[in-house]
């Protein structure tokens, strides 16, 4: 496709990192919605715009699979708080989300695809969405309303598959329901990404869920069995899985950074950094909704009133990024690949997302030395960052 030079922005920048590579003296061309070309040094293609970016890096725009919201707004209420939300994020580096609805009961989480349809219908950064709840257990419910959990059976995943379609790219279940291996042959046959979570299942009933065709662990670590040495449990069991990406919340909060450097370790490139973020993401401390439960959230961690449960968190991808290299000791090119190429190949979208390369989506992110982010393009545009953003 030729593109007239009116339409192109070259980007030059110190370096660029993807999963791929790192390139030193970089320039990026982009040409309308896609990178039309990568190289190095002065001898660089003629655009309309030339945009100096000095001793920024460059990375690939990162992939949230999981997330409920920001900014005050949670992606259950309607296109106006997904909008509000989702602009809180781009600023902090995520270009492209899947948007995470907690368990309610079907007639609720329908009108809630419905208005994920219309929000994806004006904004073509919206990847799908992800359907957290029901079909969870009951022992293993977290900060969901355990009234509104239900068996997986054949009519119930039908019924969301079909309200769904079109929208739906994920739906997390607990491998140990009845009728929860039928259920993942169903939601995978329907072009869905099945998800292993909030379960109290056992290592060989988890098995049995991947062998079924789920291909991700939500949130791994939260909502499910630790690794015990007679009992490995539902971690391990992705572990021994190449075709399982393992989400994980890396806030300090919900897996300690030790317990994310060795699973980083045991499964390189397979680790998807997750937000899991509520409606207090970008937002004071103070009292929230998730779904249909309060929350409160102090000192950043949000809690079920009454409980100790956490309900999410207030992460944003940027920070996760600064806690993976900082905390728990990746280099930038693995943390980068967790928030880029790792989330996109789980969506099957490798061939368009994730890399800094000719032919990929225009989404690129600048990070200062300290890796804050300086700079968003999001499908060629770039973004308009405010300096108090830094929550």
């Amino acid at each position: 496709m030729t593109e007239t030079l009116s339409q192109t922005t070259l980007i030059r920048a110190a370096r660029a990192v993807d999963a791929h590579r790192i390139i030193d003296d970089v320039w990026v061309l982009i040409a309308g919605t896609t990178i039309q070309a990568v190289g190095s040094g002065r001898d660089a293609p003629a655009a309309h715009r030339v945009v100096e970016l000095g001793e920024t890096t460059l990375v690939p725009g990162f992939i949230d699979l999981h997330g409920h919201g920001g900014a005050d707004g949670a992606y259950d209420n309607g296109p106006d708080e997904i909008a509000a939300a989702l602009a809180m994020h781009r600023r902090h580096g995520t270009t492209r989300a899947v948007l995470s609805l907690v368990a309610n009961p079907l007639p609720m989480l329908a009108r809630s695809l419905d208005s994920i349809r219309e929000a994806m219908s004006n904004d073509p950064l919206i990847l799908g969405a992800h359907l957290e709840g029901p079909f969870l257990s009951p022992d293993n419910h977290g900060a969901h309303q355990p009234d509104h959990l239900l068996e997986p059976s054949r009519a119930n995943v039908n019924e969301l598959l079909n309200r769904g379609q079109g929208v739906l790219a994920q739906i997390t279940i607990a491998p140990e329901l009845v009728g929860a291996y039928d259920a993942i042959k169903q939601i995978v046959d329907g072009g869905v990404v099945a998800a292993v979570g909030h379960t109290v299942a056992s290592q060989h009933i988890t098995r049995r869920a991947f062998d079924a065709g789920a291909t991700v662990l939500t949130h791994a670590f939260n909502a499910m069995p630790g690794i015990h040495h007679r009992e490995p449990g539902p971690i391990m069991a992705a572990a021994e899985d190449d075709s399982v990406t393992l989400e994980l919340i890396l806030d300090g909060v919900h897996v300690a950074p030790i317990v994310a450097r060795t699973l980083f370790q045991a499964v390189p490139g397979r680790v998807a950094l997750i937000t899991d973020a509520m409606a207090a993401a970008g937002s004071p401390d103070g009292a929230y909704r998730l779904g249909s439960l309060d929350v409160t959230v102090a000192d950043g961690i949000a809690r079920v009133d009454g409980t100790e449960t956490i309900a999410g968190s207030t992460l944003t991808q940027d920070s996760a990024l600064r806690m993976a290299v900082g905390q728990v000791g990746l280099s930038l090119t693995d943390a980068v690949t967790a928030l880029t190429a790792t989330p996109a190949a789980a969506l099957g979208l490798s061939d368009r997302l994730g890399y800094l390369a000719p032919g990929f989506a225009a989404d690129l992110v600048g990070l200062t030395a300290d890796l804050t982010v300086s700079h968003v393009w999001a499908d060629g545009n770039q973004l308009a960052l405010r300096q108090a953003a830094h929550f």
